[in-house]
């Protein structure tokens, strides 16, 4: 799935993350994060980044993420919304495999 636009999703409000995705054409993924706790969660953060830009085949992003301790689901949920804004489509909640 290709992105067309940057977008955000999230706040910097305590337990929360801001996720900014944005198109990144012949770059890959590139992930920033900034996170109090990053050196025990840093790579749990990042894969669960990695596994939601490939459920919706998002094979070229640059992601930067603000994190304020936020849980997984947490996380998830804000890069699902984040991804759909980039890339310009609706989530089908209904669905029971949740995948776009």
């Amino acid at each position: 799935m290709d992105l067309k636009q940057p977008a955000m999703a999230g706040t910097l409000e305590s337990s929360d993350i801001q996720v900014t995705v944005v198109p990144n054409p012949g770059g890959g993924i590139a992930i920033e994060l900034d996170s109090p706790v990053k050196a025990q969660f840093g790579d749990a953060i990042r894969d669960t980044v990695r596994a939601v830009l490939a459920e919706f085949g998002v094979e070229e992003a640059r992601v930067q993420l603000l994190d304020q301790g936020a849980l997984d689901c947490v996380i998830r949920a804000r890069m699902q919304c984040a991804v759909c804004r980039a890339a310009q489509i609706s989530y089908d909640w209904s669905r029971e495999d949740r995948r776009p």
